[in-house]
């Protein structure tokens, strides 16, 4: 696929985007979810070692590449590794699916009812890397505690600055200012939050940006940006919720499609074979791509 056409697809595409970009503090309770022990692996190379197989049975089993999975969200070293033989963003697109690279280095701590992204150094040299190797699109995550007006906007702001750079490089930068699923007062702080992405998004010109964001309380209440003539698509975060919990409220959203990690992979375990591997993955599929296309 071309830019062109993996635009297209992003636009268009009836599926979902996979989050298989876990990295750092959070790859050690990921393999623990699929039976991977910590006593398997000592270190950080054996430990991203054992994710990547993981990952990569997931990108060569049979249901991922069935046309539901129409993009992929990847950790560094999963893009400059190597999935069937082939370097892994050309293993994506052979089978139809748009790969994203998770650009952010971690948060930095909670100050004004947010966690803003920590200095991102290594964007430049990042970008420079995801272009040559023929990647599609960016991902960078905050996340908002609390509905704190002035630490939204900041949020906000910090994803639209850090996104133009990487239109600048010639990639589609997916913005994410999660919001907590568990905050008492996410209803109110949400409503804070698409007023401060409008803002943004009608700063942009004639430039495309991506949104993923926590599936609102207020049903449809992000359609004013899934609508906005800057935005290429709206995706939607599992946040903790599980597959079912995940898929149900996200149908009540009709234009949002999810970008589930959680949600995808939870019933995955090393143990299972081939077909049980693939039907487990098949299943998660189906409902995350019903629950994306309802409405």
């Amino acid at each position: 696929m071309n830019t062109e056409q993996m635009t297209a697809k992003i636009a268009t595409g009836n599926g979902f985007i996979a989050a298989l970009d876990q990295s750092g503090g959070s790859t050690p309770k990921a393999l623990r979810g699929y039976g991977v022990e910590d006593s398997e692996w000592s270190g950080d190379d054996e430990m991203f070692a054992e994710i990547h197989k993981m990952r990569s049975r997931v990108i060569t089993a049979p249901s991922f590449g069935n046309g539901k999975v129409i993009g992929a969200i990847l950790f560094e070293k999963t893009m400059d590794g190597e999935v069937d033989g082939k370097p892994a963003p050309d293993a994506l697109k052979d089978r139809g699916v748009v790969p994203f690279i998770k650009v952010d280095q971690g948060l930095e701590d909670e100050a004004n009812g947010v966690q803003m992204m920590k200095p991102l150094d290594k964007l430049p040299a990042l970008l420079e890397k995801a272009v040559a190797k023929g990647m599609f699109g960016t991902k960078m995550r905050s996340v908002i505690k609390s509905a704190n007006a002035g630490g939204i906007a900041a949020i906000v702001a910090q994803q639209f600055e850090v996104g133009k750079q990487i239109l600048d490089a010639g990639l589609v930068p997916m913005l994410e200012p999660e919001y907590d699923i568990t905050a008492a007062d996410r209803a109110e702080g949400e409503q804070v939050l698409l007023a401060e992405i409008m803002k943004g998004l009608d700063a942009l010109g004639d430039r495309m940006v991506m949104l993923k964001l926590s599936i609102p309380v207020e049903p449809g209440l992000y359609t004013p940006a899934i609508n906005h003539p800057n935005v290429l698509r709206v995706v939607a975060l599992s946040g903790g919720y599980s597959t079912d919990d995940a898929c149900e409220h996200l149908a009540k959203n009709p234009g949002m499609i999810a970008s589930f990690s959680r949600g995808l992979l939870q019933d995955l375990r090393k143990g299972q074979s081939d077909d049980e591997f693939d039907a487990a993955l098949g299943g998660a599929i189906d409902q995350i791509c019903t629950a994306s296309m309802a409405g």
